[in-house]
């Protein structure tokens, strides 16, 4: 359960509804720090349980000094996105800890990614053709066969998890498709029957 003990939480109402936030002007001066520190910051907020997230790393990230020590931070990402060379063996390790725990007596449906996942299939491409417009297709057809194995794991991947989407091959590069695509700036989701609006972080 996130904690507010710095009553940062609060309401933003917008023509498209309304928005639980966090906001940092309550935590002082904030303006000063750089906006990387501050999406950090509001992240810890957010995240605050007193145990993964303590008090303590809100007032270090709060009173952030360009040349004072840095202990280490939490960080929860909104969202991850990996392309399929390090995205494969994650989700072999996400079936595998499913097995184990059904091994166990266990639910394997609860091993899920916790925030959402995007795998971009843009590393299994070789050029066998070029300089027709026949090319795409046909290098296109080519890299099914090659891949056909995988591409039906990480099919079947996408239909088991929560939070997994499978972005096809032919679609574009991980950092192409991530920026057109993926990005939304402010992300949101629902817990305990509110939206929660937080900056999109990766």
């Amino acid at each position: 359960m996130t904690l507010d003990t710095f009553k940062t939480r609060d309401q933003l109402v917008t023509s498209a509804g309304k928005y639980t936030i966090y906001r940092l002007d309550r935590l002082g001066p904030v303006d000063r720090l750089p906006f990387s520190i501050r999406v950090l910051l509001e992240s810890v907020l957010r995240n605050l349980d007193g145990k993964r997230v303590t008090a303590g790393d809100i007032q270090n990230l709060a009173n952030w000094q360009p040349r004072a020590e840095r202990p280490s931070m939490p960080f929860y990402p909104g969202r991850v996105v990996m392309q399929d060379f390090t995205g494969v063996p994650v989700a072999v390790d996400l079936t595998s800890m499913r097995s184990a725990l059904a091994r166990l007596g266990g639910a394997p449906d609860k091993i899920n990614p916790t925030v959402p996942v995007d795998l971009v299939i843009d590393h299994s491409v070789q050029v066998d053709y070029y300089g027709s417009p026949e090319a795409l297709g046909r290098n296109a057809e080519l890299e099914f066969q090659r891949n056909r194995e995988r591409y039906e794991f990480l099919h079947w991947a996408q239909k088991a998890f929560d939070n997994f989407r499978v972005v096809p091959p032919a679609t574009g590069i991980v950092h192409q498709v991530n920026l057109e695509y993926l990005a939304k700036v402010v992300l949101t989701k629902e817990a305990n029957g509110e939206t929660l609006a937080y900056p999109d972080t990766l």
